[in-house]
């Protein structure tokens, strides 16, 4: 004799089966699209700073500071 509840027990198991599947293929959709955006803000952020560093003198007095901060340490 079979259980007559066993049916019901089979759909509601495949119905929390394909809800489990549906939540983590949204999770992996949702990781690739924050992947994507921090890519997308790292590449503006150095656009702006190629663009900074093409349009003024800053990294070359930059680069003076450092280097006559170093040959000030070295001499004394």
């Amino acid at each position: 004799m079979t259980n007559p509840s066993t049916p019901v027990i089979a759909s509601r198991r495949r119905l929390r089966s394909a809800r489990l599947a549906a939540r983590i293929r949204g999770e992996a959709g949702q990781a690739t699209a924050e992947y994507a955006l921090v890519l997308l803000a790292a590449a503006a952020l150095a656009g702006l700073l190629l663009a900074w560093a093409t349009s003024t003198d800053g990294v070359a007095r930059l680069m003076n500071a450092v280097l006559d901060q170093l040959i000030d340490d070295a001499t004394s």
